[in-house]
């Protein structure tokens, strides 16, 4: 095979400073990044907490409609993100856009000139947030420049003087996810008509002129919060929410007037909801549904009777399926789908045949495939990532077979002191099986008892796992622990008895699956019983802390971040946040899902960690952002004085410019820093063990 970086290296020397396109490998390396060397690395120096912590430097590519040029997120170290743009037939590289105080945030191509953009600041926290990203449009060659919607900061670099000046666009003007059309000057972008509080009025729909700021606004049925566009790229679909009931609205084609298509409740899971993926080339709506089945397929929608078709078009055994449409000026060519891990389902031969060969010459990876929009593009662009790899994005070249290297999100990682990771299942004591992730050390010999860390997703009602590189597993892995991620009922993606089976089960089922996980890795000879520590953030933290009080046996210390202390909380919060979570999600979500604060008040006092702080005699380190709206740090200080009164052993950490995690690479760096010497202490290296 061929796997080289010259085209993008002698373009990135240029820049007189480093990209991170500009990657080290040459046509004869031999094997390409995805392939795990056999031997291991000769030294034993620890990867820094940096290389897993620190922000990147690259921030992704996009191909243009005719697939001439790349577009790429790209800074150095000290740097902020630029936007660049390659040619990949004269292989020369401009910087499109550049910002001494911010990054380029979010990108897409208008067509082959022109591209729009936002900013976004990764050098300060949630706390000293105080301007939107904006909106901007700019030529490729970096021409043209114009400022779409407002951003209360800085102008832009190359705004002419008066510019900022020009009526624009409010700051709460936003790019959508679908592309569009990419054949015009034209886009469309979402408004946000804002309450006094703060609180969503109406989503509208503009169609905006990148080159003159001209903009009219489609029509809206009713109150819409979201919008989809066909693959023509106009607007045909908008969803409205009020209260606990969703309604969607098709713009019938053959009278350009909106109706009604469905609706359904947003809390209340009958089976027979649906949720839309995405328009066909012929106008056909794609939906997802349980289609009166346990797990979630994909389906045609019937227009006319206002719901998804007997038959699903594609069955993900054991998983919803969860996934996106992929199409080609308005064809549609596959989808991209995830069961323990991502692939594609290619309906166009010519991509299924593409696929079949990025596989071959990078067997050791997935390696999933994006298209531009022209059928005669010269290229494709691959995003290739494992268990031990974070993603690498490669080009394709479709006449010669050959792959060059663009970026990686973790450059200078060794992917030999990466641990790897198994998807699994394992029974819980009632029966059901639960979907799990376990990731070892490098190297680890067979058999060899292992210090565990049993880590907790947040949501809790998300799939929270997701097999391939992930800087927290992979961190802990690298100093010599076990982790093992428990898909616990309630989790999503795995059918509709796993996830109801989690209502109403915090700190009760819902916990005695996760111990029931750990308890397996002991019965596994994967775990040292007298060695495990359990840990997580949001739900996690929650976790963490009632795993402390149910299971003192089990656990020998444990680590909540930003963690719920009693549900109660949640609802009743505290004079000085406002918690983030909407009205409607506390009024119909929360009672029948987590518990109502009247019928369930004796389940959620006995299910509260804060209550129960006395029986945490375990060593426990905690930390909590103080700009958090989603689990205010007053959740975090009520149950450190009320834990403190009896455990002396309980760490304590805030970043008061952070909210619910941490954006920031030095507090993340910081913490990790803190979590290790943590482990250490108490299953690690320099624990004593009785």
């Amino acid at each position: 095979m061929s796997v080289s970086s010259s085209l993008l290296r002698r373009a990135a020397l240029a820049l007189l400073f480093t990209l991170p396109i500009a990657a080290s490998a040459t046509p004869d390396a031999g094997a390409p990044a995805a392939a795990v060397p056999a031997a291991a690395p000769s030294s034993t120096a620890l990867p820094p907490l940096s290389s897993f912590f620190d922000n990147s430097t690259f921030g992704g590519a996009i191909l243009s409609p005719s697939g001439r040029y790349l577009a790429a997120r790209a800074g150095g170290p000290g740097r902020r993100i630029m936007l660049v743009v390659v040619d990949l037939k004269e292989n020369t590289i401009k910087v499109a856009a550049n910002h001494p105080k911010a990054d380029i945030g979010q990108v897409s191509w208008v067509n082959d000139e022109r591209l729009v953009f936002n900013l976004t600041d990764r050098e300060v926290g949630p706390r000293d947030v105080y301007v939107a990203g904006g909106l901007f449009a700019v030529n490729r060659d970096g021409s043209n420049m114009r400022q779409l919607a407002a951003r209360d900061a800085q102008d832009f670099v190359g705004e002419r003087p008066g510019l900022a000046s020009r009526k624009m666009l409010p700051w709460s003007t936003f790019l959508m996810d679908e592309p569009g059309a990419q054949d015009s000057e034209w886009i469309y972008v979402t408004s946000y008509d804002m309450e006094d509080d703060g609180k969503v009025r109406n989503v509208n729909l503009l169609r905006l002129n990148t080159l003159t700021g001209q903009n009219t606004t489609v029509q809206r049925p009713a109150r819409v919060d979201e919008w989809m566009l066909d693959q023509q790229g106009k607007p045909r679909l908008a969803i409205g929410h009020e209260r606990d009931l969703v309604t969607l609205y098709y713009l019938d084609p053959a009278t350009d007037k909106w109706r009604t298509l469905a609706s359904y409740n947003a809390y209340k899971e009958k089976g027979g909801t649906f949720s839309p993926l995405g328009f066909g080339e012929d106008g056909t709506l794609y939906v997802t549904s349980r289609g009166g089945k346990d797990t979630v397929s994909l389906y045609a929608f019937d227009l006319q009777a206002g719901k998804p078709k007997a038959e699903p078009l594609v069955e993900t055994k054991g998983y919803d399926f969860a996934g996106s449409l992929v199409a080609r000026r308005g064809k549609l060519l596959g989808l991209h789908y995830e069961t323990d891990a991502q692939a594609s389902i290619w309906f166009d031969p010519a991509m299924r045949a593409v696929q079949e060969k990025v596989d071959k010459l990078l067997p050791s990876t997935v390696n999933m495939i994006t298209a531009a929009a022209s059928p005669d593009a010269p290229s494709v662009l691959v995003r290739s990532y494992s268990d031990v790899q974070a993603p690498v994005y490669m080009l394709y070249n479709l006449q010669a077979g050959t792959l060059d290297r663009v970026g990686e999100a973790r450059p200078g990682l060794d992917v030999r002191r990466m641990g790897t990771q198994d998807a699994l299942r394992y029974k819980a004591r009632d029966g059901m099986e639960i979907p799990a992730l376990l990731t070892l050390p490098a190297g680890t010999p067979k058999g060899k008892k292992l210090p565990l860390v049993v880590l907790v997703h947040g949501g809790p009602y998300v799939r929270g796992t997701h097999w391939g590189w992930n800087p927290e597993s992979q961190f802990l892995a690298s100093r010599g622990y076990a982790v093992l991620e428990p898909e616990f009922r309630g989790s999503t993606g795995y059918g509709a008895k796993h996830f109801m089976a989690g209502w109403k089960q915090w700190g009760l089922k819902m916990q005695d699956d996760i111990a029931d996980g750990a308890r397996w890795a002991i019965a596994q000879g994967i775990a040292d019983p007298k060695r495990i520590c359990i840990a997580g953030a949001s739900y996690g933290g929650y976790a963490t802390l009632m795993g402390l009080v149910n299971d003192p046996d089990l656990y020998r210390c444990g680590i909540d971040w930003v963690g719920v202390t009693d549900i109660q909380l949640l609802y009743d919060g505290h004079w000085s946040f406002k918690s983030d979570m909407s009205d409607e999600w506390k009024e119909y979500g929360m009672p029948d899902m987590i518990g109502d604060p009247v019928k369930d008040a004796a389940q959620l006092a006995a299910t509260s960690p804060l209550k129960q702080a006395a029986r945490i005699k375990q060593p426990l380190l905690m930390a909590y952002g103080g700009v958090d709206h989603r689990v205010p740090i007053y959740h975090g200080r009520k149950f450190y004085d009320a834990v403190t009164r009896t455990n002396h052993q309980v760490e304590w950490v805030d970043y008061q410019e952070e909210g619910h995690g941490w954006s920031l690479p030095k507090n993340r760096i910081d913490f990790w820093g803190r979590v290790e010497k943590f482990l250490d202490k108490n299953i690690g290296k320099d624990a004593v063990i009785q």
